[in-house]
């Protein structure tokens, strides 16, 4: 089973992959460099793959590396959350958020519902990438990730702080208030609604680099 590690300098993060005689599969140009015996392919993908493509920002041709040596992917003002997913457990993920994943862990195709895709500013076709199998991957945020878990619950999220939650967590879009005025009164008109069993992986506060560079107002004032 591939390793990963999260190495960083100089505010910069990146992941480290051993490969011992394993197999890996990576975000379509995430590779910055390798060293050892791996030789790298692209699997193509289904039809329906092919067909979500059209729809969707997920990529997917996703390279796959072999072999025994180390891998290094991009580095990044942002992080990474290692994720390890447990036989029976399906994870969904945010959009952009697959990074890497050992070969252990089947990549899927996941769709939303199309009035939560609709609300959502998503279109009406909303894919993301599916997790399953027995292995870890590495998702890509904006910094630090804290599990939550619900049980027949639900968390009400001011904008696309999951990066993943598990099948049994259904998400819609609505009003956070029960009424139209209060919503209006409150300055919060849709949020995200995240109901059921599972657990919920809820990134919420940047790393401050990730934010200047997404903000160059702010850092220009500061």
């Amino acid at each position: 089973m591939a390793t990963f590690e999260i190495e960083t300098t100089e505010g910069m993060r990146w992941v480290k992959v051993g490969l011992d005689d394993d197999d890996m599969r990576a975000e379509r140009g995430a590779l910055n460099h390798f060293k050892g015996a791996i030789s790298m392919d692209v699997p193509l993908p289904s039809l329906r793959g092919w067909w979500v493509s059209l729809f969707s920002d997920e990529s997917v041709m996703r390279p796959r590396y072999r072999g025994t040596g180390t891998v290094y992917l991009d580095s990044t003002l942002g992080g990474f959350h290692v994720l390890q997913v447990a036989p029976g457990e399906r994870w969904i993920l945010d959009t952009k958020c697959f990074w890497a994943s050992d070969g252990e862990v089947k990549l899927a195709i996941h769709r939303e519902r199309v009035w939560t895709a609709y609300w959502a500013d998503q279109g009406l076709l909303w894919y993301k990438t599916a997790l399953h199998g027995d292995g870890q991957a590495v998702l890509s945020v904006a910094g630090p990730v804290e599990e939550v878990d619900l049980v027949n619950d639900q968390m009400i999220v001011d904008g696309p702080f999951v990066v993943a939650r598990t099948a049994g967590i259904r998400l819609s879009v609505r009003r956070p208030a029960r009424s139209l005025f209060a919503s209006w009164l409150s300055g919060q008109k849709l949020a995200f609604c995240y109901r059921g069993t599972g657990k919920l992986l809820l990134c919420t506060t940047p790393y401050w680099r990730a934010r200047m560079k997404a903000e160059p107002s702010a850092a220009a004032t500061a």
